[in-house]
């Protein structure tokens, strides 16, 4: 079942069940009526409620935001080529005490970003964390036509949605999950 997060989508699916019937708006009046469906005046006020529930459940105030997990690698030239050439992400990032001191970076792609660290104590190898994706079946073509050397990822339906795992250089398995409508709400 949709909620009023899924607003955009639900603006984008109404323009194209009405186009097909001769019917054309545009994406700001789907929005529009949208909104009022969820009993709202205007799309400015349902988007105000999309990012407060974006940003979580109550938290009493103290303004908890997204996690960031620490991965820890073992060798930049390993971590750069997966993380940055094969996941598609950027460097946001550097930090090193001195210049042979080991390396932490924050990589992110989207609103995914991850905590790389060389660090002994800053991490365990062999972490699992959960990416959740908006279309895995798309992230996983464009991963796979990479041709990653060391990886070929695969889909799995699961009881939560639809999953694809890889695994970085020393052990570690982003997981990146597209839930199914029913889990979503």
């Amino acid at each position: 079942m949709r909620t009023y997060l899924d607003a955009k989508a639900m603006a984008s699916v109404m323009r194209e069940r009405l186009a097909n019937t001769g019917i054309s708006i545009n994406h700001s009046q789907a929005l529009e009526i949208v909104a009022r469906q969820f009993g709202f005046d205007t799309w400015n006020i349902l988007a105000a409620k999309i990012a407060e529930g974006a940003q979580g459940r109550d938290d009493g105030g103290v303004g908890l935001q997204a996690a960031t997990p620490i991965i820890r690698i073992f060798d930049e030239t390993k971590a750069r080529e997966f993380y940055l050439e094969f996941l598609g992400c950027s460097v946001d990032w550097e930090h090193r005490f001195e210049p042979d001191a080991p390396l932490y970076m924050q990589v992110s792609r989207g609103a995914m970003v991850l905590h790389l660290s060389e660090h002994s104590g800053d991490a365990t190898p062999g972490a699992n964390a959960v990416v959740f994706a908006r279309d895995v079946e798309k992230l996983n073509g464009e991963l796979s036509a990479r041709n990653y050397r060391y990886n070929r990822p695969g889909l799995q339906k699961q009881d939560w949605g639809l999953e694809m795992q890889v695994i970085d250089p020393f052990g570690n398995r982003p997981r990146f999950i597209q839930q199914d409508q029913a889990q979503d709400g």
